[in-house]
């Protein structure tokens, strides 16, 4: 599991929100950016089999919409545009059941195909030119009244705040609409695919309680997604008229959907915490699962192996197990024991490009030069997928640093600050190496794209 630390890719995907006015999609954009994201082979893959369905029932499985998880305890969901989702962790861990989870992101969904984000922004469009013209004529009141030394002033101020209340409400009412389209579009996703509703009007459910609480206690899913009582009996109404109301979780979906929420809460938890929500007495998998990580954190390797090692050999075709041993064993600073187990992952999990790129660098790491060209290779079959994942990038610079191949490294080192947000380091290592490069070359035409990048307008 990985943070994402530099705030500036997190950036670059919010910016269509950035420009949103109103409070109730503002705490979205504020607690991502706070909070970061999590990079997570396990819960990535887990997200997007939850989606799949949904994005091809919805016609946009071709649209390649990514998912991402955002390091933040509260229930939330959003999306930016047609193409970015985010998920709450917190969405992860209080859900009980997969289609708990799978209805908000068929909800989600809903307002894609529904064009809601691109109407909104012209709603709010043109809600700021009517702000900004009732600014203009509210102060130029407030100005001839204070000129006057009369209470013209006090109007013209109170005109204001009454003008943009108007403004708002109507804003709101907008949304209303659109969040009732959302719920009718996900039933008819989950129809679609012969999911049951009832999860999804549960989750509803709970967040039309919690409005009854003052607004300081509402979860930031409720601020952006309002429930009003008569939205909630609507949806009610299509949820049970579906008939696979009714239908159950597949087991084995229920099963990864536990081992995921173990997996989150061991990391992101306090490791106190983990041990009394995953005591000793509960001896399932998912509990031990959470115990193990926790350990790692409290106890360091010592505590941890034995317990890895205890679940690998109940599940030895675990990838995921063996990635959790590699990656502790790793950043315990034990790089070359941490390549057997990493690589026992890669060889069950050969598309997940993240583990590759762990094992990339437990390889440099060793410091051993026999095994950078085997680095080399895992990372650039790694990018070959995850052709913007920073991290591999800078890994592949120092593995062609370590080669002498510096034109090479310093082109992986400009994609590596370019897809960081970091552009004018990425256009200097650009130049760089572009200056040695042979024009024309595939390293070459890289490079030049990078210096021949702006920035959109926004």
């Amino acid at each position: 599991m990985r943070f994402i630390q530099d705030m500036r890719k997190l950036n670059s995907l919010l910016v269509p929100l950035l420009a949103v006015v109103l409070v109730m999609v503002s705490v979205l954009v504020s607690t991502a950016q706070a909070r970061g994201l999590i990079r997570d082979t396990e819960a990535e893959n887990l997200m997007r089999d939850y989606a799949r369905p949904i994005f091809k029932a919805a016609g946009l499985y071709s649209q390649n919409v990514k998912i991402h998880i955002v390091a933040d305890h509260a229930f939330n969901a959003f999306v930016v545009d047609g193409q970015n989702m985010f998920i709450h962790i917190g969405a992860i861990t209080n859900s009980k059941t997969p289609t708990q989870l799978i209805g908000v992101i068929a909800h989600e969904t809903g307002h894609i195909t529904g064009g809601h984000l691109a109407r909104f922004r012209s709603q709010l469009k043109k809600a700021q030119s009517a702000s900004l013209m009732l600014q203009i004529l509210s102060i130029a009141a407030m100005i001839g009244g204070a000129a006057a030394g009369s209470d013209i002033g006090q109007a013209g101020g109170a005109a204001l705040m009454g003008g943009n209340t108007i403004i708002q409400k109507n804003i709101l009412a907008y949304r209303r609409v659109e969040e009732s389209s959302a719920d009718r579009a996900a039933v008819t996703f989950l129809n679609g695919t012969h999911q049951s509703a009832r999860g999804m009007l549960k989750t509803f459910e709970f967040f039309a309680d919690q409005g009854l609480a003052s607004l300081r206690q509402v979860a930031p899913y409720l601020q952006s997604h309002p429930m009003p009582r008569q939205r909630l009996a609507q949806l009610r109404d299509i949820a049970r008229a579906s008939p696979y109301f009714n239908a159950l979780d597949r087991p084995a979906l229920q099963r990864r959907h536990e081992m995921v929420k173990a997996k989150l809460i061991g990391f992101l938890d306090n490791p106190a915490t983990v041990f009394n929500l995953y005591n000793k007495h509960n001896n399932s998998l998912p509990a031990r699962y959470a115990r193990a990580i926790a350990s790692y954190r409290r106890g360091g390797l010592k505590s941890f192996l034995p317990r890895i090692n205890a679940l690998i050999a109940e599940q030895p075709d675990n990838a995921y197990f063996y990635e959790i041993k590699g990656q502790f064993l790793f950043e315990g600073g034990r790089s070359t024991t941490a390549i057997k187990p990493l690589r026992k992952a890669v060889s069950l999990a050969p598309r997940a490009s993240l583990i590759r790129v762990l094992l990339a660098q437990a390889l440099l790491g060793s410091n051993d030069d026999m095994l950078v060209d085997e680095a080399i290779r895992h990372l650039r079959k790694a990018l070959g997928r995850e052709d913007k994942y920073s991290v591999g990038y800078r890994q592949l610079a120092n593995a062609y640093a370590r080669k002498k191949k510096i034109s090479r490294a310093e082109v992986a080192s400009a994609q590596a600050y370019f897809y960081e947000g970091r552009l004018k380091l990425a256009k200097q290592q650009a130049k760089r190496a572009k200056k040695k490069l042979k024009n024309g070359s595939a390293q070459w035409l890289i490079a030049d794209d990078i210096l021949k990048f702006r920035r959109p307008r926004r």
